[in-house]
């Protein structure tokens, strides 16, 4: 089971938000796809969460765009940012992607972000949301969420 991005959104706002923000804080992320030989891969990425959708778009016949074409599954990690310090937490998305090839949806994302072209454009369909922080200065604290299920809380000393 997947959703997208509105529909989580809607269904847990505060977690969304804290993604966003999260995402919106630095501008390169770690994309994880899979290689012809199911060993993993990681590149930079930079996403968007434009019009209730997370894209993910990358330069054309790319190694991580041709992956994502062969096997649509992908975790996406937020940018850690410098130092050591993590106040608003680590963010790890997980799902699939789907390719827009349809030129109208193109056409609009390219209004929107004006990326280089020729491009591949994805939207993703989300299978997990974690987020990790510290809590209280002691706790370690884990966010999980999955489709169809509300956000469970674990922590940690």
């Amino acid at each position: 089971m997947a959703t997208n991005w509105a529909a989580f959104a809607a269904s847990e706002p505060g977690l969304a938000g804290l993604t966003e923000k999260r995402f919106g804080a630095f501008r390169h992320h770690v994309l994880v796809t899979l290689r012809p030989d199911g060993s993993p891969r990681t590149s930079g990425l930079e996403v968007r969460f434009l019009g209730g959708e997370l894209w993910l778009g990358m330069m054309q016949d790319s190694l991580k765009a041709r992956d994502l074409r062969r096997d649509a599954r992908f975790v996406l990690q937020s940018n850690p940012g410098s130092g050591t310090g993590m106040e608003e937490g680590d963010v790890r998305i997980g799902g699939r992607a789907v390719e827009v090839t349809d030129p109208q949806a193109k056409g609009a994302y390219v209004k929107e972000v004006e990326p280089p072209q020729p491009f591949h454009l994805f939207r993703t369909e989300l299978t997990e949301v974690v987020r990790t922080f510290v809590e209280d200065d002691r706790y370690l604290a884990v966010q999980v969420w999955r489709p169809g299920a509300p956000v469970r809380a674990l922590r940690r000393t």
